[in-house]
């Protein structure tokens, strides 16, 4: 699916980093891990639609790492 040139995989990345810079123009902590958490996912399903499992693992690796991270506090 492409619509003004741009997969949809690509959307998913674009989405994806928006979420993580809006998380940290929040200033109420809550909100910031739930926007982080959610960036994280988006993330960590672009790695999966990546070309090859070798071109995503990377991605899904660290939005992995910083989902923990938010989860734990």
């Amino acid at each position: 699916m492409e619509l003004f040139g741009i997969t949809g995989t690509e959307y998913i990345g674009y989405l994806a980093s928006l979420m993580v810079l809006l998380s940290f123009t929040m200033k109420d902590i809550i909100k910031l891990r739930v926007v982080n958490m959610t960036g994280c996912i988006l993330f960590v399903i672009y790695g999966f639609l990546m070309p090859t499992i070798r071109i995503g693992l990377p991605i899904i690796i660290a939005n992995v790492a910083i989902f923990g991270v938010n989860l734990y506090h």
